[in-house]
């Protein structure tokens, strides 16, 4: 990368991100995500993560787990995250995001946490079986993104609140110490395809824990497979129109067609004008044949790349190294900040 564009990147900022490696990596998780941070590359200087610690806030089976931040870590790379332009490892080899959770945890309030929705739509009635570690991960969460004082988190709706949390806790930390040490971390609002729906129930959001495979496409599922997916997809018997704003009230037609604007970089409104007047037999052909051509090579790389353990790992523990480099000061000075000997 040349002096230029380094010059630039700072002066845009740093971006962090990450997913939770449990389970299969699906459209969702493309279309929400990698695909946007492959697009921040180049005007950010970018961190990655493969959130295996948030992953254990439920119970993870130890091999499996191994397994999946692999290949999270693969579909991060087939996507189009480049380990060279971005810092890409997996959290728990930085030892500075539990340290700053913890320093978190006695800064965050017990009434900031009470009002997180997502605590509470994942414990639902065994809201008393579930682990501490469930319930104070906002906390942790906003110690991934200030351990590097991030400037900029790319969000969908269900992060905002969390980016909120973060915001919180640096500006009563930045309070409580007399400090600027945390910056006021920017949302970066997603565009088409940042909230992708449920195959199966266009209220409820596309994700790993669905047990119906019908309910996702998986970003290691074949042609056939993705084919057979949509067609099976849930619609209803209306035409469709031809303007988005036409689609109200049919949840699972408005997810389909955002689908396929944003596989096709397209405006609903112009996915509608395309297919207007036509029913869901002729939309989901073309949905396929779209689908299958943008996810395919990503599948084929993502088998290639979940071939090599050996490369995998060799990535993650540079970019661990080179993201410990990063938070290791910034630690350092928190740690002096709060009044611990250092």
């Amino acid at each position: 990368m040349s002096d230029n564009t380094n010059t630039q990147t700072k002066q845009n900022g740093r971006v962090f991100s990450g997913a939770q490696p449990s389970g299969n990596m699906h459209l969702g998780n493309y279309l929400g995500a990698f695909r946007n941070w492959v697009k921040l590359q180049d005007t950010f200087e970018c961190i990655y993560c493969v959130v295996d610690m948030h992953a254990i806030t439920v119970w993870q089976d130890p091999e499996t787990l191994r397994a999946q931040i692999r290949e999270a870590a693969a579909a991060y790379i087939a996507a189009g995250v480049d380990p060279e332009k971005s810092i890409l490892f997996n959290q728990s080899q930085v030892p500075g995001h539990a340290e700053l959770a913890w320093i978190f945890n006695c800064v965050s309030r017990l009434g900031w946490l009470n009002r997180m929705t997502q605590f509470k739509d994942k414990a639902g009635k065994n809201r008393e079986k579930a682990s501490v570690g469930l319930y104070v991960y906002p906390n942790l969460m906003a110690a991934d993104i200030l351990l590097y004082q991030a400037t900029h988190v790319p969000v969908g709706e269900d992060q905002k609140q969390h980016l909120e949390l973060t915001r919180d806790i640096a500006q009563k930390f930045n309070n409580d110490f007399k400090t600027d040490l945390f910056p006021e971390v920017e949302p970066i609002i997603q565009g088409e395809g940042a909230r992708v729906m449920s195959l199966r129930n266009g209220s409820a959001k596309m994700s790993k824990s669905d047990p119906s495979e019908y309910s996702r496409i998986n970003l290691n599922d074949d042609a056939d497979t993705i084919q057979q997916k949509i067609r099976k997809a849930k619609t209803d018997a209306e035409l469709l129109p031809a303007t988005a704003d036409q689609l109200e009230g049919r949840p699972e037609a408005i997810n389909l067609v955002g689908i396929y604007a944003a596989l096709a970089d397209m405006s609903r409104d112009a996915v509608c004008a395309e297919y207007e007047g036509k029913g869901f037999g002729d939309f989901k052909r073309g949905l396929t044949d779209l689908a299958v051509e943008k996810l395919a090579p990503i599948t084929e790389e993502m088998a290639r790349l979940q071939n090599d353990n050996a490369y995998i790992d060799s990535i993650l523990k540079n970019g661990s190294e080179r993201a410990q480099a990063i938070a290791e000061p910034i630690i350092a000075e928190i740690k002096k900040t709060v009044g611990f000997l250092t």
